[in-house]
């Protein structure tokens, strides 16, 4: 969620009435939400306050998902599901972190691919494309299943393969292969980082939709169809 604070608890002293913040929350399909004060951060001064709710949990998710894999600068990544709104913002941490990226995306997402920011891309559905891989440092993988079971084979010994999906199927069958599963956090710090770099145009969340708060069961529904873009609710 994201909004202005309208009024602060006993106790509080990091916000006050008036300030633009946004948070990983519960309740929050309502004009007015009760949010702790330890998962609330400011937003960045620049940010579009609308913008900013479609944040906190695919930014956070994608830079945790990726800072799970160790990866160094001049280390090789792939990101499975790169497309997505979590597998962007990993790919844009492990740029950050000077790594080479390769977006693991289908084959009908490769025009998609071109604007993620990756230095390679790959059609995971594409058995011939993953064969040919060379050996990779890591893989943060947002997709699992059948896919998952083949990339895990491509990853080098001692290397990571992180996912937020679980562990791939096969995994014990690569046990020089370190498997984590990512669970993800709030983390203020984090979670600002990744809205500046939105702001200054580095990382692109796209929206899909913006409905009124009226047309919730609409947005849900949508929202189970899964897609790119996120589905923000507007009161």
């Amino acid at each position: 969620m994201s909004g202005t604070v309208v009024k602060v608890g006993a106790g509080v002293e990091a916000f006050s009435a008036g300030n633009k913040v946004f948070a990983m929350a519960d309740n929050t399909y309502a004009e007015l939400c009760v949010v702790k004060a330890d998962v609330l951060a400011d937003i960045p001064v620049g940010l579009d306050l609308i913008q900013a709710a479609a944040l906190p949990l695919v930014t956070v998710t994608g830079n945790q998902l990726l800072a799970a894999t160790g990866i160094k600068a001049g280390e090789t990544v792939m990101v499975v599901g790169a497309v997505g709104n979590v597998g962007r913002s990993a790919v844009f941490t492990a740029k950050a972190r000077g790594a080479t990226v390769i977006a693991g995306v289908l084959k009908r997402q490769m025009d998609d691919a071109k604007t993620v920011g990756a230095d390679q891309m790959v059609a995971t559905d594409d058995d011939t494309a993953i064969a040919n891989l060379a050996p990779l440092d890591a893989v943060a993988d947002t997709v699992g299943g059948r896919t998952a079971e083949k990339l895990i084979a491509k990853v080098k010994p001692e290397g990571v393969y992180s996912s937020v999906v679980g562990a791939p199927q096969n995994a014990a069958t690569f046990p020089s292969v370190k498997v984590v599963t990512v669970f993800s956090h709030f983390d203020r710090g984090t979670l600002q980082f990744m809205a500046e770099a939105v702001r200054d145009g580095k990382l692109v969340i796209p929206i899909g939709e913006e409905l009124p708060l009226r047309e919730a069961a609409t947005a849900q529904a949508a929202a189970e169809k899964g897609g790119i873009g996120k589905i923000l609710l507007v009161p």
